[in-house]
């Protein structure tokens, strides 16, 4: 293969692809498009001033306190932390499809992962998945793995190791963490998390 027969490469830091050409369908009618809350563009700035040499350094803080703000990244906190960085919205985008915590994608307002690792699915984690997404009613998970509810009020999916491997199987809901889960103790959850 000689060079004349090689396609050019194009510098990612000069293209311009707009993040929803990229994962198109990532705006749910159950999420409407973000508003900033009171406060948000100080507290990024704040996060910013971290990061005195490169503000581009700021990206992933940037990225997780969107997430933690509206439950997911969208194209259009692709577009502004962007803007907010002086960067390029594939120099973000880079950043949300290669670590797995950032979510592309929205999820329900309770937010239930199982623990599918080889302890966790000895334990029972598969038919515990299982049995959430009877209850909650969420269907088959879609191409990310995510199955949500259609009022939008649940989303079930399975999760890489929870580390507590002696206690499986082992689940979170939203930020709670929870161990040794029986479908006994998931009917108790989910009555918890819909009072």
């Amino acid at each position: 293969m000689t060079a004349k027969s090689l396609s050019p490469v194009a510098d990612p830091a000069t293209q311009t692809v707009p993040p929803e050409a990229v994962y198109p369908g990532a705006v749910d009618p159950h999420h409407p498009a973000p508003v900033l809350p009171k406060g948000f563009e100080a507290q990024a700035d704040e996060l910013i001033t971290h990061y005195p040499v490169s503000k581009r350094s700021a990206s992933l803080p940037l990225l997780h306190l969107w997430q933690e703000t509206f439950g997911y990244i969208s194209p259009e906190g692709i577009k502004w932390i962007a803007a907010k960085l002086d960067l390029q919205p594939i120099n973000v985008l880079e950043l949300v499809t290669f670590y797995p915590m950032f979510r592309q994608h929205p999820a329900g307002k309770i937010q239930i992962k199982v623990c599918r690792t080889l302890s966790c699915a000895l334990g029972g984690g598969y038919s515990l998945c299982d049995y959430f997404r009877e209850k909650c009613k969420v269907g088959e998970p879609d191409a990310h793995g995510l199955a949500i509810s259609p009022d939008g009020k649940y989303s079930v999916e399975f999760v890489e190791c929870l580390a507590a491997c002696g206690t499986a199987p082992v689940m979170m809901i939203n930020d709670d963490f929870y161990e040794n889960v029986t479908r006994q103790r998931a009917d108790e959850l989910l009555l918890k998390y819909t009072a």
